[in-house]
């Protein structure tokens, strides 16, 4: 049994994963770079060690370091989290070698996976549709040209070890495509250490949806359903939500399906997501496969009302799935805002410094993933994602006017955030309407943008008048109190009127 869980991960995650630990009597021990010292994760741990300095190299991603502490902490196993060592093979390897329960999918399901092209020849196999594309490039400019051809122009050229939008460059027209594929292959092997790329048929106007699945050691595999994931910037999520308003009852059948038979086909245990684009006429085809927890997941929780993570440390503890696929029924709207340190009038330059105020949205159907407080210091180090907004309703329409009042009423300052910008995409007559694709952000960038600036300084000002008010009445109180009995007028009434209910 599991009694004692590492997370091998900070920020928001980190605290989301210690909930559920703390829910299920399991101890938790965080880890910690040098500037997270004061981070909520390590405050609300049962234990915390420091890792290592502020470089990932160093700390977060440090594999030998983890284990040194895994051990000396003694847990029984590792969380990953997100990001960071999440889905990375080697590492999953290192923790069951130590004799820990990694809590995650098998290695090979990982690398089989995490192989964009390995992926593809794996889902071919499993009859799940794939775009159209090409196996790993060579340095062969003329070679490529041809294979370009018979995809057949715009393509979209890919990081096979990628994500995130690294190593992947659009190319509309011939010329430019030798000058692309360098680059994508530069970058591909700055950001992963692998340069290898591949080419896949562009879908016009296509919408990124995926499928949630579980699956345990004993052969189970079963999805709760879909999540739109199609408001996009540079390829980055920023706007989640379940059920998609865009496709079918018939579509979504059909696409949950191929995403168990997916994870079936390579034995997959664990949380997993399977991704897919979905064209202007429904049709659906296989994008990748993240073998691991992600960021939107709590919109999943909120409509299914399954812990995923609790589900992840069952399954790590070698038990069965404790529910079937008819078990799983989905119950209203769920809307996830990524809220992030950055300023969207600066070209969305993330941002660092110290919070001075933040007010978090209350609320019936509310809730928030963070992991920021008042007067903690957000650094340049790590990802600007500070918290997620989750909302609930009955219906759509109820949930994007809950998300418009629960934006309105978060509020940040000391450092920029996109939280005008998440607003504004509320508002947006497409979003409203559920007719949007993963071009969006792209098309309404004029209205998204408008005014931000101004907004944001004058909401800053008002924190920043009314704190100084606050202050100014507070002092003169102090000041009158010490040379001054201060009356209680309630005290006073209470004495010459006892206070009788009948």
């Amino acid at each position: 049994m599991i009694r004692k869980i590492l997370i091998a991960n900070r920020g928001e995650i980190a605290v989301r994963i210690i909930r559920s630990c703390r829910e299920s009597g399991i101890k938790s021990v965080a880890i910690y770079s040098e500037p997270d010292r004061t981070s909520m994760h390590v405050r609300y741990a049962d234990e915390a060690w420091l890792v290592g300095p502020d470089p990932s190299g160093q700390s977060y991603l440090n594999i030998p370091k983890i284990l040194e502490i895994a051990k000396k902490s003694g847990v029984d196993a590792i969380h990953p989290g997100y990001g960071f060592l999440s889905e990375n093979a080697e590492f999953a390897e290192e923790v069951r070698k130590s004799g820990l329960i990694f809590i995650g999918p098998e290695a090979d399901a990982i690398r089989s996976m995490g192989d964009k092209m390995k992926a593809r020849e794996l889902m071919i196999k499993a009859g799940v549709p794939v775009v159209p594309g090409s196996d790993k490039l060579t340095d062969d400019e003329d070679e490529n040209q041809k294979i370009a051809e018979k995809i057949g122009y715009p393509i979209m050229i890919k990081a096979s070890a990628g994500g995130g939008g690294k190593g992947m460059r659009f190319v509309e027209k011939k010329a430019d495509l030798n000058t692309a594929i360098k680059r994508a292959k530069s970058e591909a092997l700055n950001a992963f250490g692998d340069d290898a790329v591949y080419m896949e048929k562009y879908l016009e106007s296509p919408h990124h949806i995926e499928v949630q699945i579980l699956g345990d050691e004993h052969g189970n595999v079963v999805h709760l359903f879909e999540r739109e994931c199609s408001v996009q910037r540079r390829h980055q999520k920023v706007v989640e939500e379940t059920p998609s308003p865009f496709i079918t009852e018939e579509v979504r059948k059909t696409m949950t399906d191929r995403a168990v038979a997916a994870a079936a086909a390579v034995s997959y245990t664990g949380a997993g997501t399977v991704e897919f684009l979905v064209d202007a006429n429904m049709n659906f085809y296989f994008l990748e496969m993240n073998t691991r927890l992600q960021v939107e997941h709590p919109i999943t929780e909120r409509t299914t009302g399954v812990d995923l993570v609790k589900a992840q440390i069952r399954i790590a503890n070698g038990e069965p799935l404790a529910f079937k696929q008819e078990d799983i029924k989905k119950l209203g709207h769920a809307i996830e805002c990524r809220i992030y340190a950055e300023d969207p009038a600066n070209n969305f330059m993330p941002g660092a410094g110290r919070v001075l105020h933040i007010t978090e949205p209350l609320g019936l159907g509310v809730r928030t993933d963070g992991y920021i407080y008042e007067g903690y210091e957000i650094t340049v180090f790590y990802d600007p994602m500070i918290s997620k907004l989750i909302i609930w309703a009955q219906n759509r329409e109820e949930a994007v006017e809950r998300m418009k009042r629960a934006l309105y009423e978060y509020k940040i300052t000391g450092v920029k955030t996109n939280i005008q910008f998440l607003e504004r995409i509320m508002n947006t007559p497409a979003f409203k309407e559920g007719k949007y694709d993963t071009h969006f952000i792209a098309n309404n960038e004029d209205y998204l943008l408008q005014g931000e600036e101004c907004q944001q300084e004058c909401e800053d000002l008002a924190m920043i008048m009314a704190y100084v008010d606050h202050q100014s009445h507070t002092d003169k109180r102090l000041r009158f109190s010490t040379h001054h009995h201060q009356k209680s007028n309630w005290k006073e009434y209470g004495r010459l009127h006892r206070f009788n209910p009948f």
